[in-house]
């Protein structure tokens, strides 16, 4: 875990309301791995007070990127942040994704800003010589962010584009309809989506890994402010922030 004054190269909206930043931190950029995220203090002053959680969404020669939707007054201020500005980062934090062993076709399946996690997933993915296959879901065709993307199929739930209908839907169809051989899914996206494609997998007996999110103060396993209930173990919850992100969903109880 590192700590650093990173600049600012680019902050660009790449969807409706959908923002993507770019910050120059050679050392984040060469340890982070899938599914981990960086912890950015957005302002100097107290307002906001608490770093806000984003997934590194990809690492390029030096350089790591965030992708965000502006929710509240830590994210409208970081949408406005331009080239040549400098941000107080902490990361690599969290728990990866397992992307190198036990399966042959990765199937990728991200709903709304679940998608933020992906290219860094697909990236590495494709150093293990991974077969890919992306399912992407969104409220409508103006919040579609295809980055990164590979063998991709789309799902809008008002039909404006792709399948009309949910992203597990589409997951679902799409295995109904072909033989997958050895896959895993790779989930991220709202709780709902998280319970409903965990119990896909689990009904097809198929690996599956979520990346959660949670209500993150510290990011370090401090405050206690981001436990998942979990299955078995020493104690009933874990924490999102440390033994996660990434959870099998066999281990972890999500509410329906």
């Amino acid at each position: 875990m590192l700590q650093e004054q990173a600049i600012v190269e680019e902050c660009r909206e790449i969807a409706e309301g959908i923002y993507a930043l770019r910050f120059r931190s050679p050392l984040i950029a060469k340890q982070a791995r899938p599914g981990q995220f960086v912890n950015i203090r957005v302002d100097e002053g107290i307002d906001p007070l608490l770093r806000r959680p984003f997934s590194v969404s990809r690492t390029v020669d030096g350089t790591a990127e965030v992708v965000f939707n502006v929710v509240g007054v830590g994210t409208r201020i970081l949408s406005e942040k331009r080239a040549g500005e400098f941000l107080d980062i902490l990361g690599p934090l969290g728990h990866p994704w397992e992307y190198t062993t036990g399966f042959d076709i990765a199937l990728i399946v991200a709903g709304g800003l679940g998608v933020a996690p992906v290219p860094i997933l697909t990236d590495f993915l494709l150093r293990e010589e991974k077969n890919i296959i992306t399912f992407l879901g969104a409220r409508t065709s103006s919040w579609v962010a295809p980055l990164n993307m590979k063998n991709l199929h789309i799902a809008t739930e008002d039909g404006s584009k792709g399948l009309r209908g949910t992203v597990v839907e589409l997951v679902s169809d799409y295995l109904s309809s072909h033989n997958v051989e050895r896959p895993k899914i790779f989930g991220c996206g709202p709780t709902r989506m998280m319970k409903a494609l965990s119990d896909l997998a689990i009904s097809k007996d198929i690996p599956c890994e979520l990346l959660l999110e949670g209500e993150m103060a510290c990011g370090i396993g401090i405050c206690q402010g981001c436990p998942v209930e979990v299955v078995n173990g020493e104690k009933r919850y874990e924490l999102i922030c440390t033994q996660g992100p990434a959870f099998d969903c066999r281990h972890i109880i999500l509410p329906s």
